[in-house]
């Protein structure tokens, strides 16, 4: 298990300080490839501490006071998250800003499959995270304070433009598959119709958290990637599991799980759901599959650094060329 990478008795102190004295725990949680998080019971207070990883980081990258804005806003929303405890913006204390959120008790389910669920509960814990996403897309940022968590409009030209950007910038060796991948969507983006939504950014099983006996969501969580987009993108990062298999970061394309829907039937119960919306085209999923591409090279990037926060790192790093091939066979016939 990771050790935290922070001073452990400042924190104890500032907790002390913040919310009376008592025992402290810090417990690292595995899993996570981007901040850094961890487990802190401070007395009776169970929270969730996320931060900014050590090392130099590319510029909007792991922007933690983000994730507090969105969660303290959402909070006044039906959408399940945790309830966002404080930020500190000084990176004196611990290294880095980071922020602290309450822990919320339910299941983490990362492997898409679901092979501990019995059929039905795999359809309900899948139709229950579609009817999250439309309850996300349905908020209206403006009135819960986030109108300029993002610019609207044009959202996939700023998107590919950023990620062909960050992926131009890497010292990672070539992939040609994934230079293909980024002309072709530069070359066949959709007019844009003006929908405008909070856009997580990273919507997909293993960021939600279940009930701990029922099927539906209690939290979705990691929301470094949020900002004001399109509601089709985040739709076509939940349909990259039936384009993936299951040693692709845990997809569901060629896996024996009966109950789970069809890629088909997922987006029908999203759009029952949902405000009125365009429909989902390859596109939208060849889009979330080159920037989760470039999502992996970061990710090697970091652990060549030494930065990454997942022990798994440079195994995850090897899957960007595979998506980028995902991503050129979701757009071929």
């Amino acid at each position: 298990m990771t050790q935290t990478d922070f001073d452990k008795a400042a924190l104890r102190t500032f907790l002390a300080a913040e919310f009376g004295s008592g025992d402290t725990r810090i417990e690292p949680v595995s899993g996570g490839q981007s901040n850094p998080t961890y487990f802190v019971t401070h007395g009776t207070r169970r929270m969730v501490l996320r931060k900014q990883p050590d090392g130099p980081i590319l510029r909007g990258a792991h922007a933690v006071d983000r994730e507090y804005r969105v969660l303290s806003a959402l909070a006044q929303t039906d959408v399940p998250v945790p309830a966002a405890i404080l930020y500190h913006a000084d990176p004196a204390l611990l290294g880095t800003p980071f922020y602290l959120m309450e822990r919320v008790d339910g299941r983490v389910l990362p492997d898409c499959a679901l092979p501990d669920c019995t059929p039905d509960e795999r359809r309900a814990l899948y139709l229950s995270m579609a009817e999250t996403l439309a309850r996300l897309h349905a908020v209206r940022p403006d009135e819960i304070g986030l109108g300029d968590y993002g610019r609207p409009g044009n959202y996939f030209a700023r998107q590919i433009a950023r990620w062909s950007k960050q992926w131009a910038e890497s010292p990672s060796g070539p992939i040609p598959d994934l230079d293909t991948l980024a002309a072709w969507l530069g070359g066949n983006m959709p007019d844009d119709d003006g929908a405008v939504a909070i856009a997580h950014g990273d919507f997909r099983l293993g960021n939600m958290l279940f009930h701990p006996t029922e099927p539906r969501v209690v939290a979705v969580l990691d929301w470094e990637l949020s900002t004001l987009g399109h509601p089709l993108a985040d739709l076509g990062f939940c349909a990259m599991p039936w384009h993936t298999s299951p040693d692709e970061y845990g997809g569901i394309l060629g896996a024996v799980s009966p109950g789970i829907p069809t890629k088909a039937g997922f987006i029908a119960h999203y759009m029952e759901h949902a405000r009125e919306t365009a429909p989902l085209t390859p596109f939208h999923t060849a889009f979330a599959l080159f920037r989760f591409a470039v999502i992996f090279v970061g990710i090697a990037d970091r652990a060549r650094a030494g930065s990454a926060a997942s022990p798994e790192a440079a195994t995850l790093g090897t899957l960007a060329p595979r998506f980028a091939a995902r991503g050129l066979e979701a757009i071929r016939p």
